[in-house]
């Protein structure tokens, strides 16, 4: 009976790879090493969560995602679209174990929802700030896509500052301020957890906007105050303007017209919106909004909390090359904005 010849590669006294493609593979350990690190440390903290709601015709209504771990008495984040108005469900983390979890409350314009564990769960996880944050660094997804618990991917941080659209039932709304990254996302992803390489949390993921294309909310000062208002009171009061920006850097004889180095770019604005009844138009580039500079949509979010319902609201604009002086009166976001 025959049998396969061995073969035996000899050894001729020279590493079998140049030495570039030896540091090539050193470089993608360091990348591995960190990602695992990553991984472990964050995914005990994240659960895959169902949210249930009986309809007239028996029926259920299913929200799923996923939810993060923040605090020690079990309450955890996630999507306003994730709980879309259901008020009970349950959340199974990656050890198996599992609890009955509560809507304690929902921000539809940030898209993040508080979810409270009704039995005891894992310790909280680490929260960032995505302030610190720079293009091109290197970021870790943890979420429970398509059914898949404690799935992990990597990627870096393709923009910052974004306001995006989105589409919830027959109605839009915007997520100002979200993180982009070229991380993967699927459905159930959404609610996860977005880490820096030192594992603290700096995002939440978010609506997918397209091929390799992920979305998350930042946590920062201004998502924390979103946060804490959810605790206290179940909701946000937001001031709305309605438009869609981007943050650009101005051309250098607008800095020196302007003193500024930045502004927002409008994208779109919402038809019906303040935004549009104060006279803003797509193409605008906003310098100012009652009387502060704003170069991010965060600087302009930070203004349209409750204080500024219905109260005049002042915008400068660039526009053509010349300056123009808006007024804006925001009105209350509802959940259809």
């Amino acid at each position: 009976m025959s049998t396969e010849p061995e073969f035996e590669i000899p050894d001729d006294g020279r590493d079998s790879e140049p030495p570039e493609e030896q540091g090539d593979d050193a470089a993608l350990d360091a990348y591995s090493q960190i990602v695992i690190r990553v991984a472990e440390s964050v995914t005990p903290h994240v659960a895959a969560i169902e949210m249930t709601s009986a309809r007239r015709n028996g029926q259920l209504r299913v929200g799923s995602g996923s939810a993060v771990v923040f605090t020690g008495d079990g309450y955890m984040l996630t999507n306003a679209h994730v709980v879309a108005g259901i008020q009970s469900g349950r959340a199974v983390f990656a050890n198996g174990k599992q609890t009955d979890v509560e809507l304690v409350g929902a921000d539809p314009l940030s898209d993040l929802a508080v979810v409270r564990g009704l039995k005891p769960t894992p310790p909280p996880a680490i929260l960032g700030n995505a302030d610190s944050l720079r293009v091109g660094q290197l970021v870790i997804a943890v979420g429970n896509p398509l059914g898949l618990a404690g799935s992990v991917t990597a990627g870096v941080v393709s923009g910052l500052g974004r306001s995006i659209p989105v589409r919830a039932g027959e109605h839009r709304r915007v997520i100002e301020d979200v993180i982009q990254t070229d991380a993967a996302l699927n459905p159930g992803n959404s609610g996860g957890a977005l880490a820096d390489t030192r594992g603290r949390i700096v995002g939440i993921n978010t609506a997918i906007a397209g091929l390799g294309l992920g979305l998350a909310v930042p946590i920062n000062r201004t998502t924390q105050r979103i946060i804490a208002s959810l605790l206290k009171d179940g909701r946000v009061r937001r001031a709305y303007l309605g438009l869609v920006s981007t943050p650009i850097p101005l051309d250098a004889s607008a800095v020196v017209r302007t003193g500024q180095k930045e502004g927002l770019r409008v994208v779109e604005v919402i038809a019906g919106s303040p935004a549009e009844l104060s006279g803003l138009q797509p193409g605008d580039l906003v310098l100012r909004a009652q009387g502060r500079a704003v170069s991010s949509a965060e600087s302009l979010q930070k203004l349209l909390f409750a204080e500024a319902i219905g109260e005049p609201f002042p915008l400068t604009v660039l526009r053509d090359g010349k300056t123009v002086q808006l007024m804006a009166v925001p009105s209350e976001m509802s959940q259809q904005q």
